[in-house]
């Protein structure tokens, strides 16, 4: 039992330093998985950008198949190209040209926002997280600190707790109110 008491002390600080470490390896690693997270996100912002770009040009090749059509339609039914009804349709179909590219951009734009977003709260919640980590290894010093102020104390205390047990003992034995 004196063996126990008197490595009590070691134990308590070898456990200790074992659960900071593992609590620091911790946060370290969720920051870097969140890094992680957030490289990825980067990634895919890039990615629907590029996307965008070749949306457009699929876009525009389709486009140009659709006017020559057109173009080829008209001049068969005798209509002269760039006048009346035929400018009207080229101009519509120029303008909805326009519409569609800007709205492919900027809802690629959006996505990419979105995803760069995802990324910086990814980032943060690493952040976060290596922060609740040293905050429990704070916690895990004082809790040890603690134990070991509590254990010395203890023993110390004991000797004299002991030596005065037998008085206070004959107080709440003579007390007749307890009888």
């Amino acid at each position: 039992m004196a063996a126990l008491t008197a490595a009590a002390p070691y134990i308590v600080a070898g456990t200790s330093i074992m659960q900071y470490q593992q609590q620091g390896a911790i946060g370290k690693y969720n920051q870097a998985a969140n890094n992680r997270a957030a490289t990825v996100l980067e990634g895919q912002a890039a990615q629907i950008e590029q996307k965008a770009e070749f949306d457009v040009a699929q876009f525009n090749k389709t486009y140009q198949k659709v006017k020559g059509e057109t173009t080829v339609a008209l001049a068969k039914s005798g209509v002269q190209v760039g006048t009346g009804s035929a400018y009207n349709i080229a101009l519509s179909n120029a303008l909805e040209k326009r519409l569609q590219e800007n709205l492919i951009r900027y809802n690629s734009q959006v996505a990419a926002a979105n995803k760069r977003e995802e990324a910086s709260f990814a980032r943060i919640k690493g952040s976060i997280a290596r922060q609740e980590a040293r905050l429990a290894q704070i916690g895990t010093i004082a809790s040890a600190g603690t134990t070991l102020i509590t254990m010395n104390q203890g023993s110390f205390g004991t000797k004299s707790y002991n030596q005065g047990a037998g008085s206070s003992k004959s107080l709440f034995t003579s007390n007749s109110a307890y009888k």
